[in-house]
């Protein structure tokens, strides 16, 4: 690595379909927004000679803007693939949203890729999120590097910068996170700031001058090589402690010189297995140059230290009926397995499919087999189907190439797939396989919404179910208790964009409304009722008449009807009407609007007519009784109460406790976990975490997480009770 010199990306360029897997490498882009992401795969296609100048795309003798604003900021919250060629490797660089509100894309970039690109603005560090995603990644053994950008910035400093990423990234060894090189500065500005002009090999102990725009290779001064040994001698043994030769070290701490060769070919090896992390620089080509500060560098590192799709396991795959298949990683040969990391609209094309292939080859005009993973709790239904495959592509900017095949470990899109969704595996249709699903973070602020005029209202279900099929971390409620519509997101930002989407795609606006709480009600005394329903009015009447006793029970016992009418008061045919009428009644509430429970409704007494008493008239009067009962009694509200759980950070547990209380919380204990977080447990009221992941977002500076789970009903407390019945009295 840093020994080739390149003086013309025409060598490289845009990649066409792979021929073996050997020659593919995924790479997926992490880190938080305003990193520069999106600016370094730009100019690493530019280095590759994959565009002709930044930010434009050239093909078949036409220009077309590559990153027009409106196509920027959709690139900013979707994962996107961007394929390039260097040394006759094909690179798939999967660009990740930096918005925490979009962590399902970036799920989808990590189960897509073989290997992580962390890339961290010198100028504002590494933030809560970036250091959880890599947890993440290790946890997996994911192979990792580390990119500083922003070097342009007055306030830059990439000596500190490696050292926060050690501190950060490397807590249980800070000699597996190093530099490869060290910037070079040219003469300083007005305002005192040098910027930095050029990179030093430490292994190499080359300069690579990218001043004119064009990398440069040259030979470092006399006075220029002491700056640098300090640096290289800790590489070189930060190198040699990951080395699988487990005599180097003896070697090299005996005096003898490694061979720059031998601790080039180390180094690739403990980046591939994801033992060492290196921390490079890069910086975008200014206008009309070819080349951005530290592009060739890091395209020599993913082609020659990141690992290929060979080296990287299969998911765990499964049939249809879930027995086990061991499939080898990248096999040509065996049957086809591929999953569909990330589903889009195209206003022209349709719906298009971004694949990863695990396993065989995936063929245009192929029929393939199409299994669902079960997300019928986020609106998307389960189905086992037979689909045809149209056109398979590499997209470039927002032109798809056609390709004629896909191997397995590359990436490629599929048109018009109709039903498959993201997550959704694709096989041969006489071996129909799953893939294990990756984990979906679970969506936790509601968004009520509802139709903003009939045209509108006739649209919504279709557009509602376009939407999450594109997006599994959204999930589509409609609630029988509240009766609304609620899309479940991750954040604020996730609800905008959904929101926007379907006006835009689907041509559908809604209106969002204030959401609702799936609230209960129950009697705090025993209480009586009678109900009377006796009308005349020429021909048959209506006659019923009868009486009941309503106490309450324990939490969870329903609505249970007891029967205790003696002497045929009550004709046994009209027993099953009261009822029938007394639990429509309780669906519809006695107080405030919201369903009775827990309960016992017991029949005492009635009286019937031979011609005018019937189903009907006993079932009014069920309902009567039950009303009247509730008149003169204490009617309970009762509330939905979560069980929360939240892992944050030590230093956040005072605040994030103190904020559960003020919501009516009860903590229920903490419990310490691994890397310096804590497990706090709490019960709170449903109507109090409506924003809570927005708040808590905000309270750890994104550093937490939780989750929740419905526990039971219990009593909402007087005055907040009052309210809400003062609410049902206005709005009847």
């Amino acid at each position: 690595m840093g020994d080739k010199a390149r003086t013309h990306p025409g060598a490289a360029g845009r990649a066409q379909a792979a021929d073996h897997p050997a020659s593919v490498r995924n790479v997926v882009l992490v880190g938080h927004s305003g990193s520069g992401k999106t600016t370094l795969v730009e100019a690493l296609a530019l280095s590759a000679g994959a565009v002709n100048r930044a930010g434009r795309v050239e093909d078949g003798g036409t220009v077309s803007d590559y990153d027009e604003i409106e196509h920027r900021q959709q690139r900013s919250v979707q994962l996107s693939l961007v394929p390039l060629e260097w040394d006759g490797i094909k690179v798939n660089l999967l660009d990740t949203p930096g918005y925490a509100d979009f962590v399902g894309e970036l799920r989808a970039g990590l189960r897509a890729a073989d290997a992580a690109l962390f890339v961290v603005s010198a100028s504002d560090g590494v933030d809560g999120s970036t250091r959880m995603v890599w947890d993440e990644c290790a946890a997996v053994g994911m192979p990792r590097a580390i990119v500083v950008t922003h070097l342009e910035a007055a306030r830059a400093d990439f000596d500190e910068m490696t050292r926060v990423c050690a501190q950060t990234f490397g807590a249980d060894d800070p000699d597996a996170v190093l530099p490869l090189y060290l910037p070079l500065h040219g003469p300083a500005g007005p305002d005192g700031h040098a910027p930095v002009t050029g990179l030093i090999g430490l292994l190499s102990q080359k300069l690579f001058d990218y001043s004119t725009g064009e990398r440069k290779e040259s030979e470092p001064g006399e006075d220029q090589l002491p700056l640098i040994e300090e640096a290289r001698n800790r590489l070189i043994e930060g190198i040699i402690a990951e080395s699988e030769d487990e005599t180097l070290m003896d070697r090299y701490l005996g005096g003898e010189q490694v061979d720059v060769k031998t601790l080039i070919e180390d180094l690739e090896r403990a980046v591939a297995r994801g033992a060492f992390f290196p921390v490079l620089a890069a910086a975008p080509a200014a206008e009309g140059a070819r080349q951005g500060l530290g592009t060739v560098e890091l395209l020599e590192l993913i082609t020659r230290g990141f690992p290929t799709p060979l080296e990287h396991g299969t998911p765990r795959v499964t049939t249809v009926d879930g027995r086990p298949r061991e499939l080898k990683p990248c096999d040509l040969d065996a049957p086809l397995v591929a999953e569909v990391v990330k589903t889009s609209s195209d206003p022209y094309v349709g719906r298009i499919s971004l694949v990863r292939v695990f396993s065989g080859t995936l063929r245009a005009d192929q029929t393939v087999h199409v299994s669902g993973h079960g997300l019928a709790d986020r609106g998307h239904e389960d189905h086992d189907v037979d689909e045809r495959i149209g056109t398979l592509s590499t997209p470039f900017g927002k032109q798809q190439r056609p390709v004629s095949h896909v191997i397995a470990g590359d990436l490629a899109c599929v048109a018009k797939l109709g039903r498959a969704e993201t997550g959704d595996t694709l096989s041969a249709k006489d071996d129909p396989l799953l893939v294990e699903p990756w984990e979906m973070p679970d969506p936790l602020l509601p968004l009520a919404i509802q139709a903003h005029s009939k045209p509108d209202e006739d649209k919504l279900s279709q557009g509602l179910a376009r939407l999450v099929a594109e997006d599994p971390t959204m999930r589509l409620e409609q609630n029988q208790d509240t009766h609304q519509v609620v899309l479940w997101c991750l954040g604020e930002a996730h609800a905008d964009v959904a929101l926007e989407r379907l006006r835009s795609r689907y041509g559908v606006q809604v209106d969002v409304v204030p959401h609702r709480v799936s609230l209960r009600e129950t009697f705090g005394v025993r209480a009586a009722g009678r109900g009377r329903h006796v009308k005349q009015s020429g021909g048959h009447g209506q006659f019923a008449i009868c009486e009941i006793e309503v106490e309450p029970l324990p939490n969870g016992s329903g609505i249970e009807f007891v029967d205790k009418v003696v002497g045929g008061a009550v004709p046994r045919q009209f027993i099953p009407s009261v009822e029938k009428g007394v639990r429509a009644q309780a669906v519809k509430g006695v107080a405030a609007g919201h369903p009775l429970i827990d309960v016992r409704v017991t029949l005492l007494d009635g009286k019937a007519h031979s011609v005018d008493s019937s189903d009907a008239a006993f079932q009014t009067a069920g309902a009567l009784a039950l009303r009247e009962a509730a008149s003169d009694a204490k009617i309970h509200l009762l509330e939905p109460v979560a069980e929360v759980s939240v892992l944050v950070g030590d230093d956040y547990v005072g605040a994030v406790m103190s904020d559960l209380s003020g919501r009516r919380g009860r903590v229920l204990g903490t419990e310490q976990t691994a890397g310096g977080r804590t497990l706090v447990k709490a019960e709170v009221p449903e109507i109090e975490i409506g924003r809570y992941a927005v708040d808590l977002r905000s309270l750890s500076h994104g550093t937490a997480r939780f989750s929740r789970r419905y526990a039971r009903h219990e009593p909402m407390p007087p005055q907040v009770a009052e309210r809400v019945k003062e609410e049902a009295r206005k709005a009847s």
